[in-house]
């Protein structure tokens, strides 16, 4: 799996990334993802979230993670056959909020890694068709979070 970083902060430690990708990878296996996937993951402050969560989601206040996922079919939108030759499959954008996740790894009393570990994890799942929008959907969703942080060793 690809994974392109960008840190608009220049403040995430070269061993967070490091840590960011060999999560996201270890998730892309257990996901049953292409290893010819693509991914951004942003890296910004809370200005920069409240803006996008205001023009995105038309909440006017900072977020911890957001992701953008290219695969999602919208309704009334064609459908695009995947052909072999359009590899790697684009899955979208993961933006976390640096400000929001030292702010989380302070209130619940873990360390920085975990709460961005659990931000791009959050953000990754996201981009692969889970959600949260009913207690459903966001006790399967969490679960599984829970799960790979677990097997991965980034527990709280």
């Amino acid at each position: 799996m690809h994974i392109d970083f960008h840190d608009d902060t220049k403040s995430v430690l070269t061993e967070h990334i490091d840590l960011i990708n060999r999560l996201i990878n270890f998730t892309a296996k257990k996901e049953g993802v292409s290893s010819e996937a693509e991914v951004s993951i942003n890296f910004v402050d809370n200005k920069e979230i409240q803006e996008l969560n205001r023009n995105y989601r038309q909440i006017d206040r900072p977020t911890d993670v957001i992701s953008f996922a290219m695969q999602e079919s919208i309704e009334g939108e064609l459908e695009i056959a995947e052909e072999d030759d359009m590899i790697p499959m684009i899955l979208g954008d993961i933006v976390i909020s640096v400000d929001k996740a030292k702010e989380q790894a302070d209130e619940y009393n873990h360390s920085i890694e975990r709460e961005l570990g659990f931000l791009a994890v959050h953000g990754f799942l996201h981009l692969l068709g889970y959600d949260h929008m009913n207690e459903e959907d966001e006790k399967k969703m969490f679960a599984r979070q829970e799960q790979i942080l677990g097997e991965f060793q980034l527990e709280r």
